[in-house]
């Protein structure tokens, strides 16, 4: 279960991308708390949500040529979730390079505002057509600095 939101008043001006999920009983683990492969599903979530969100789905990589994949992810847990906890996963990019950008992530519990662990992935941008690393177009980048994402979609 989650519910989307955008929050545009990000440090930097960076906007940020929120979605809220709610763990099920398949999400729990045999300490009773979520699992940690299923916080690493949610920040993949909140960062396709934040790309659809910004005009950057999936057929609009396709028509580009290129697309976002994980290159690495590094995930520090500081207290656990679990079942029916309300989780606010809020991400935003935080530094753009020639070819990949860092997404941060975090997750945190709705019901005391305590964090429940942060995520950095590094993303890299990708041909379709020869899987090797490609410069992302401004306007791509643009797509996610912006405030409005005005600039998204596919050209």
């Amino acid at each position: 279960m989650s519910d989307t939101h955008a929050d545009t008043h990000a440090e930097a001006g960076t906007p940020r991308h929120q979605i809220t999920v709610r763990p099920a009983a398949a999400d729990i683990d045999e300490l009773n708390h979520v699992s940690n492969l299923v916080y690493l599903r949610w920040v993949l979530e909140v960062a396709r949500s934040h790309s659809d969100s910004r005009g950057w789905d999936f057929p609009a990589y396709t028509q580009l040529g290129a697309i976002w994949v994980v290159r690495r992810h590094e995930i520090d847990y500081a207290h656990p979730a679990q079942l029916g906890q309300d989780i606010t996963v809020t991400t935003w990019v935080e530094q753009w390079k020639r070819v990949s950008c860092v997404r941060r992530t975090t997750l945190v519990r709705a019901s005391d505002n305590r964090g429940v662990c942060e995520a950095a992935t590094t993303w890299a941008f990708v041909s379709l057509t020869d899987g090797r690393p490609t410069r992302f177009p401004d306007h791509v980048r643009e797509a996610f600095t912006s405030p409005d994402g005005a600039t998204g979609g596919a050209p």
